[in-house]
């Protein structure tokens, strides 16, 4: 009899929830427990289209209790706090501090005890990093979340208010930091917004900017990419760069906001120069951090720094000494996940450290680090939590079982910018990268990925495809019946 901690319910969690609750049956003695701080579980890939109109939030939401009573699964609605992987001096189990946020019990602490633990935290949304970022305390708006996304819809639906009584506009959308990630949500965002705006009949009225980290368009985190389409081979930056001429947005690259005021952005570039740009409206989404979870042993040392990285992410089976970009190998990246310490605990999805960037690290000559994070969101998460369950339901089995893999450097990924939401005028640039972090060792090409199965394609298909993904994956995450068939 096993209890598995899965600690967060995002993609990542809560599809390792999913397929440990399979896995490990109740009726045999296991119990999963899910800790999350938010009673609902948020699709955020869809976010994009809550933050411009085009869907509600009812259809991204969806209440976890539920979906974790119909499968089995313990759910405990509380922030976790502290790691004690080698227990304590009043418990030899293992055990992770949770703080309620269940309304009538918020700030109350209970300790569980854990035989494995999945940390799929996810992202601490660190707006603070630039100061003025962030729609709370600052002067931008996100879709990071589904409130954020319900924010950036109200505030555009006024942009374009003030647009048809003939006001010239600018809207921004982009990444807040010199270190963000998922520049592909600042992208969709902004083919979506740029989509709303002609729609409203307000676009000559309205200039719109995309303002980026990465050092060129198409780079998105994973040094950009060589794919075929339409039977030619291309690089991801013409690609990229042929739908914003076609679009007329204007691109600003290799970008590091500092500071952002009410209606201005000041900004570095690469070179070191200072810049300000005015706009109307700004969606830039923040850079991430690890959560506040501390690590602790049986004496009670705090053993934090040995457990994760300086950003909060948990360390697991990757090469974290720091070697040199000329020196960086696909050997580096993570395949199992689990924590080379302890090795009842894993990481998936964000929550995981990742060994290096993918893209060329850069600095300016004030030493301001602008080059993207790498992405870890999405279907990376889902597969490599699927992974870790995998695993964990093994070793429950056979403590010397071999563990299940899903290194990045092996497993590709799709990432689809849909516009609009109708059958029949939406559309779509869909990438498919394979595997995710060039691999040299596998692919000896140019780009060294996959030569065809590596691609990019623009059209209605792919607005189809963005739509299916939406309803297979909200089917997939209330666990409805043969929800497992459905591929991470």
């Amino acid at each position: 009899m096993a209890q598995v901690v899965v600690l967060g319910a995002g993609i990542a969690g809560h599809t390792a929830a999913l397929y440990l609750s399979k896995l490990l049956k109740k009726k045999d003695g296991h119990k999963v427990i899910v800790v999350s701080p938010r009673p609902t579980y948020n699709w955020i890939p869809s976010n994009i289209w809550v933050g411009t109109g085009k869907m509600d939030r009812k259809k991204v939401v969806y209440k976890l209790a539920p979906i974790y009573k119909k499968v089995g699964v313990d759910f405990r609605q509380a922030f976790a706090r502290n790691i004690f992987p080698e227990g304590s001096a009043d418990s030899v189990r293992p055990y992770v501090e949770i703080e309620s946020t269940l309304p009538g019990h918020e700030g109350e602490i209970e300790k569980v005890e854990y035989d494995f633990l999945v940390n799929a935290t996810g992202p601490k949304l660190n707006f603070a990093a630039t100061p003025g970022l962030g729609p709370s305390e600052g002067n931008t708006t996100s879709v990071c979340s589904d409130l954020h996304a319900v924010d950036a819809w109200e505030k555009l639906q006024k942009i374009i208010e003030r647009a048809k009584k003939g006001e010239k506009l600018r809207v921004i959308s982009g990444t807040g930091h010199g270190t963000c990630t998922c520049e592909g949500a600042a992208f969709e965002y902004t083919f979506n917004m740029d989509h709303e705006l002609r729609e409203a009949g307000v676009r000559d009225n309205v200039e719109v900017v995309y303002m980026t980290n990465e050092a060129e368009l198409g780079d998105l985190g994973v040094g950009g990419m060589v794919f075929k389409q339409d039977g030619y081979e291309t690089t991801s930056r013409v690609w990229t760069e042929s739908l914003f001429r076609e679009r007329d947005i204007h691109a600003l690259t290799g970008c590091a906001p500092t500071k952002v005021e009410e209606g201005k952005v000041t900004y570095e570039d690469l070179e070191g120069d200072t810049h300000e740009l005015s706009f109307d409206f700004a969606m830039l989404l923040p850079p991430f951090k690890g959560q506040d979870l501390k690590a602790f042993d049986k004496n009670g040392e705090d053993i934090t720094s040995k457990v994760f990285n300086p950003a909060g992410f948990m360390k697991v089976d990757a090469d974290y000494s720091g070697k040199p970009y000329e020196e960086w190998a696909p050997e580096d990246w993570p395949r199992t996940y689990q924590n080379q310490d302890y090795k009842n605990m894993f990481a998936a999805g964000i929550a995981f450290a990742p060994p290096h960037q993918i893209s060329r690290p850069r600095k300016n000559k004030n030493g301001t680090v602008i080059a993207p994070a790498p992405p870890r969101t999405g279907m990376p998460s889902g597969v490599i939590a699927r992974s870790v369950a995998m695993s964990i339901a093994d070793l429950v089995k056979n403590p010397n079982a071999k563990l299940h893999t899903a290194a990045m450097t092996e497993i590709s990924a799709t990432c689809v910018a849909s516009t609009g939401n109708s059958l029949f005028d939406g559309t779509a640039a869909a990438m498919v990268m394979d595997p995710i972090i060039p691999n040299p060792s596998l692919h000896k090409n140019k780009g060294h990925r996959h030569p065809t199965r590596t691609r990019g394609e623009i059209g209605l298909f792919g607005h189809w495809e963005k739509l299916l993904i939406h309803y297979a994956f909200v089917y997939k995450a209330k666990a409805l019946p043969g929800w497992s068939l459905i591929p991470e």
